[in-house]
Order: structure tokens, then sequence, then C-alpha cells
């Protein structure tokens, strides 16, 4: 195992392509996905079995780092905002958030509905996403109070921002595919390819019971299932024993790379990887 020989990324200098404020998302991780994909200029297609905020698989289409990308999340309340955008009528969601008159009183009706379509889900989930802490919109969390400057909920609502996003994504949907489904599942199935890139971010071990409501996954059976992969991967992790000795057990290399929380404590995080040749 080598350290990284990379510096603390800014985020700010990387494109915001998410319409999600995502707890645990890879925005400051870009610069060295960019360097992953580029080490074959072979036609490949990015997998992100973990996609949440989807920040790597816009990143790649966006910037043409690979034919096409396949995204796939379980969480429903996620999966409707992609399903929406890849599928739906990104549009209408994208004006409807820019013309919404965000209340607590007009939220609790968007959030409080029941029976909702796909589209109006996707509404809620954004909703959701942007007044409640950190993004966090599993079970137990709470919503913003105070917020910046006093402004309470309306603290992480930038409508005109967030419209443009959904309407950036638009124009380049043809590149992605989404999934709602299970992770192993869906990396079960592209095991086999040797052109697949699997970009693999799973619920941590430490932080996922706090962040997501799908946390729980078997780690050894993901390391298991990864190590059999015949394309090329990158998997992230929280650098602790536990995974240092799966990634020891399945004898798979990894590096140590230095990255700020949303706290702005310094921590690192471990890169896993079929190979480092690209790491130079």
């Amino acid at each position: 195992m080598k350290k990284a020989d990379v510096k603390i990324v800014n985020v700010a200098s990387v494109p915001q392509r998410s319409p999600f404020r995502y707890p645990g998302g890879k925005t400051w991780l870009i610069p060295v996905v960019r360097k992953w994909l580029r080490q074959s200029n072979e036609p490949k297609k990015l997998i992100e079995p973990f996609a949440g905020g989807g920040i790597v698989g816009l990143t790649t289409a966006f910037e043409r780092l690979a034919d096409s990308v396949l995204m796939v999340e379980l969480d429903p309340e996620v999966a409707a905002v992609w399903e929406t955008i890849i599928y739906g009528n990104h549009e209408s969601l994208a004006e409807q958030i820019f013309c919404f008159d965000l209340t607590n009183e007009h939220a609790n009706k968007i959030l409080q509905k029941t029976d909702k379509t796909i589209e109006e889900q996707a509404f809620s989930t954004i909703i959701k996403n942007r007044i409640f802490h950190g993004g966090i919109i599993t079970k137990g969390s709470g919503r913003i109070k105070n917020g910046e400057n006093g402004k309470g909920i309306k603290s992480r609502w930038y409508p005109k921002t967030l419209r443009d996003r959904i309407l950036a994504i638009g124009h380049i949907k043809k590149k992605l595919e989404f999934v709602k489904g299970d992770a192993f599942e869906e990396m079960e199935k592209l095991k086999n390819n040797t052109d697949c890139y699997f970009f693999i971010d799973p619920p941590y071990t430490v932080a996922g019971r706090r962040l997501y409501t799908y946390f729980e996954i078997d780690h050894n059976e993901l390391f298991a299932l990864t190590a059999h992969l015949k394309g090329k991967f990158m998997m992230t992790y929280d650098d602790t024993e536990e995974i240092r000795a799966l990634a020891n057990k399945y004898n798979l290399g990894f590096r140590t790379i230095p990255m700020k929380t949303t706290h702005h404590i310094q921590k690192n995080e471990i890169i896993i990887s079929d190979n480092f040749n690209w790491w130079k």
C-alpha cells in the first residue's frame, strides 16, 4: 500500500452536475476518476452500481470519458429522480422546481402526499434532499431550522441552479441508462464484460447507517464479486482495518487518498482498483 501523492481537491473547482446534495458524494474525487477512466482509449461503458447523487456517471457523460453510462440505485426515492430525468419529462420537473414557492407549509403538502407518481416522488425527493440537514433523506433526519443567515429551509434551495442542472442533464441523457435495482445483481450480469469500468461507491461501514436508507450490504460479498470482475474497477471506502483486511483477503491493491469532510475535517479514504498504472 502506498500513500496518495495527490492533494485535497477543492470541490469548487469541479463542475457541479448533480441535482442532489448527496451525503458521501464523490465530487472531490472527480480529478482521480478522470485519470482512471483515461487509462485506456478503448471503447468503454461506465457502471455506477451505487449511483446515489450520480456525480461520477454525470461527469463521465458530460466530459465524454466513456461511450455510455449505466447508473443503478436501489433507494426508490432517489431512483424516482433519475427515472424522471432520464426516461420521463425532465423539463417539467425542472420548471416545477423553478416555480415552487418553498415554505414549510408547501413542503409538507408535497412530502405528506400518499400514492405519489414517479414524477411526484422525484419532486418530493428533491425538496426533502434540499431542506433536510446535510441532504440526508433517510428516516430520522431532520429539517434545517436556522440555516445560513437565518434563511431556514431556503438555505439550500437554489431553484434556478437546480433547473439548469436538470435541463443540462437532459441534453446528454441519451448517453445514460438507469436501473432501479440491486447493485450486486447488476454487477453480476456484467462481471464478464471486459469493456466495463465499474465505479463502486457503496454505503460505508461506519457512516452508512446514519446517511442512507439502504445501508446494509454484505461487504465481504461485494469484495468477492469485485475480485471476479473482468473489466476495470475503482472502489472507494472509508479507511478502516476491516476494509484493509478485506482488500488483503481478496488480493486487491489499494491506495489512500486525503479528503475533507463537510465539517472541514481531514481524513483518508481508500481507493481499491484492479491496477494502479493510471495512478502515476
